[in-house]
């Protein structure tokens, strides 16, 4: 155990700098995010749907929308229910998975589940009356619960699956996106919304030889159980015999891991950043918890979550969770009533959380070596904390090896195997582990191109970042709207965000198609202000990534120029919510510039 380790006392916060430092430069590359490579081309197969009819097919759609909503995940949901609750009838879907549920269709690997308690993140839950089963729900229950919003809510009528929108362009005298599709489909809409999801557009490392591999391999977002046998609860009797490589230990690698090592004759976990691994503390539902929920019940415990989470201690912890209980910590307390956090408390805060982190390793991990290994040597907040309540204990089965690569990644991939150090390890099955494009440049993670008012494309727009209104909309983009992180509030919990940002669009929407109003999009003013605000904020922001060991939060540790300005609202989730919500009072047209309905458009 490093003496560091022992309480606050007694850490030496110095030294503790100089080995996160140490430990950062060691997976510091030049290529940076450029290391990724996206799912086409000569890697266009690991992009196959498992889950999809292969030999669906169907004719070419012309039609016109009010509404089109590109994605049916979390985001495309809440923005079909809050249109329809204000009145708007008129909306089609577009979505190359085969069915609604964005991040929980695609994620279907051994082991999936939730990571922020379901009960404040699986949405609309009080106007369903659905609970979930566990406090940390399977990804089949949350899949399921996608499908009852969508059925409930009528938004299956017009919905285009196994459909990959191409190109967007706006025509201005029909005040209209003419959206065209891979399957030969036009859609004139009024009004887009992209909800293309946070995280998904899956990556794969650029590592040499990763075609040459005469294994079975796939991405975790395309596990196939037809090879693997078994489901998400594990069972994959097809595994027995087999020696299994994964890359990856993010938070997909902690939940694939345990159930992978029961079922494989062998399994390898290729390891060149290790994670923060909390406790999970996984329980069923209470019947008698459930029973004593009162009207508001979810509302009131996702915002308690969003104050804990962003510094603000409450009279009461209602999750009570790893999340939450940073706060706990001896110098806890390091926000202001609205948020506002001293970085030096919260350094001091990470550091001892850490410090635990890595004692729970020494508790558990019998080898020494292996738990050497597995210790992270960051600040909490440089990659997504994990949780799990049997990753750390799978190392203790003499059937998984633990491969660190020191900070370098695999060095390359063979017909055979992957090659480490020089050594070579046969396998029969390789997991890519390895996650998705994080705010990235737009057209990069949606797949899709976009041009605006004089054939202007959102690529020259944006072409050092992102500049948006409240990161929904984009000025020369009428019409347009973007359910984003993007200059947008950030959250640990991304349901308030998504819920705040629908309300929102669908407000404008309704108040443009009462209003007769042909075109909307934010005035140069706000733009430039909303743009001004997030920029000004951006430094201590910057600062802190840079002193990050390489992940997507960072961009790998080079944020390249085209993403300059992709930052979050610096003012929080908190400020960046009630902004919204006061906008959404007061009829959500302030800021905004609007044209009236034209002939051509109304015909």
């Amino acid at each position: 155990m490093n003496s560091s380790d022992q309480g606050e006392g007694s850490i030496d916060f110095e030294a503790l700098s100089r080995k996160y430092a140490e430990e950062r430069a060691k997976r510091l590359r030049s290529d940076a995010i450029g290391q990724y490579q996206p799912l086409t081309g000569k890697l266009s197969a690991y992009a196959r749907d498992p889950n999809a009819d292969p030999d669906f097919t169907r004719d070419p759609v012309r039609r016109d929308a009010e509404v089109l909503v590109i994605g049916g995940g979390f985001g495309g949901l809440l923005g079909g229910v809050r249109l329809r609750e204000a009145g708007v009838e008129d909306i089609a879907f577009v979505d190359k998975a085969g069915d609604f549920g964005g991040t929980w269709y695609w994620n279907r690997y051994p082991g999936v589940r939730c990571d922020i308690e379901s009960y404040i993140y699986v949405p609309l839950l009080e106007e369903t009356g659905f609970i979930p089963t566990e406090k940390y729900a399977k990804g089949a229950e949350i899949f399921e619960h996608c499908q009852r919003i969508a059925q409930r809510w009528d938004l299956y009528k017009a919905a285009l699956f196994q459909t990959a929108v191409q190109e967007l362009v706006w025509n201005e005298d029909r005040q209209r996106w003419i959206v065209t599709t891979d399957r030969g489909d036009e859609i004139a809409a009024r009004f887009v919304i992209s909800c293309t999801g946070l995280l998904s557009s899956p990556k794969l490392p650029g590592i040499p030889g990763i075609e040459t591999f005469a294994g079975k391999s796939f991405h975790t977002s395309r596990w196939d159980y037809g090879y693997t046998g078994g489901n998400a609860d594990g069972a994959m009797t097809g595994l027995a015999g087999k020696k299994v490589g994964v890359i990856g230990t993010g938070s997909t690698g902690i939940q694939c891991v345990p159930p992978l090592a029961e079922s494989a004759e062998h399994l390898y976990v290729f390891q060149r950043t290790p994670a923060s691994v909390d406790i999970r503390g996984n329980r069923p539902t209470d019947p008698a918890w459930t029973a004593s929920l009162t009207t508001g019940w979810q509302q009131q415990r996702s915002w308690n979550f969003t104050y804990w989470t962003s510094g603000v201690r409450q009279g009461e912890d209602m999750i009570a969770d790893g999340w939450t209980n940073l706060l706990a910590e001896p110098t806890g307390g390091f926000g202001g009533a609205a948020g506002e956090v001293d970085p030096e408390a919260m350094q001091r805060a990470e550091m001892l959380k850490m410090g635990k982190v890595r004692q729970r390793i020494d508790s558990i991990v019998d080898d020494h070596a292996t738990a050497e290994s597995l210790k992270p040597w960051f600040n909490y907040f440089c990659k997504r904390p994990g949780f799990s309540d049997d990753y750390l204990q799978t190392y203790n089965r003499p059937n998984v090896t633990l491969i660190d690569t020191g900070g370098l990644g695999v060095e390359r991939i063979t017909p055979k195997g992957v090659v480490v150090g020089g050594r070579e390890y046969e396998l029969d099955l390789l997991v890519f582990a390895t996650g998705f494009d994080f705010m990235t440049e737009y057209t990069r993670e949606s797949g899709f191109h976009v041009t605006g008012r004089g054939g202007v494309s959102l690529d020259e727009h944006w072409v050092t970042g992102a500049r948006t209104l409240y990161g929904i909309m984009t000025r020369g983009f009428p019409n347009f709207f973007m359910m984003s992180l993007v200059q947008s509030g950030i959250a640990i919990n991304y349901m308030p965000i998504a819920e705040a940002q629908t309300a929102y669009i669908a407000t404008i929407i309704a108040n443009s198609l009462s209003g007769k109003i042909g075109s909307v999009e934010p005035s140069q003013e706000a733009e430039e202000a909303w743009v001004g605000e997030v920029l000004a904020g951006a430094p201590a922001r910057r600062a802190f990534l840079d002193s990050c060991t390489p992940s997507y939060f960072n961009y790998e540790g080079k944020p390249p120029k085209s993403v300059e300005s992709n930052q979050p609202y610096p003012g929080g989730a908190i400020k960046y919510l009630g902004l919204l919500d006061e906008q959404r009072a007061a009829g959500a047209m302030a800021n905004l510039e609007t044209t009236s309905l034209n002939q051509k458009a109304s015909g």
